[in-house]
């Protein structure tokens, strides 16, 4: 199998490691393979492809999610640079709800993240220049769309920055505390 699959301790998120064939031109990999996402329990179907570049250290994006009917399931992968990556458990009822986890992704360790719906997401840039694409299981809806701040105090996310560059949406979003609960856990 060409991806390594480990469970996080958040049940739902993954951390994914593709085999990597390198030689004297470079490397080869696969990055989306459907029957070993199935075969792993990974069953949803990705359907749009997004690509983020950020051009600064330090640049914050999130902490996103949709609601129900576009709630989204995300594969990040980082292809030029370094983030901290960050996925906070939104499901109502779930053991874990309000528990988060940060991984670092890069584009030297390759690692992936599947992030499944019922999670917000956000990552910060740990270099001058990121590009970050990740698969989705629905469409972007901006009716659909919610966040979360940052810096929330209940959460109390450990981000490698204490001042980060925001964009106006991502800096009004409201606190944990407020989001309305549109997630129900349902465990398998």
């Amino acid at each position: 199998m060409p991806f390594s699959f480990k469970k996080l301790d958040i049940p739902g998120l993954v951390l994914i490691e593709p085999k990597v064939f390198p030689d004297g031109r470079g490397f080869f990999m696969e990055t989306y393979k459907y029957s070993d996402f199935i075969e792993f329990g990974i069953k949803e179907r990705f359907i749009q492809d997004n690509y983020s570049k950020s051009t600064q250290k330090g640049v914050l994006r999130g902490l996103h999610y949709q609601i129900s009917p576009f709630a989204q399931g995300k594969t990040i992968q980082v292809i030029s640079g370094e983030i901290f990556d960050v996925a906070v458990d939104i499901r109502t009822g779930s053991p874990t709800y309000g528990k988060w986890i940060g991984v670092n992704l890069s584009s030297k360790n390759k690692k992936m993240l599947y992030i499944p719906s019922g999670f917000a997401h956000g990552f910060c840039t740990l270099s001058e220049i990121t590009e970050v694409i990740y698969k989705c299981t629905n469409i972007y809806s901006p009716q659909h769309e919610r966040g979360i701040i940052w810096n929330d105090d209940t959460l109390k996310i450990d981000w490698p920055v204490e001042s980060p560059i925001l964009s106006e949406k991502d800096s009004v979003y409201p606190s944990f505390d407020n989001i309305k609960k549109s997630f129900i856990y349902d465990e398998e």
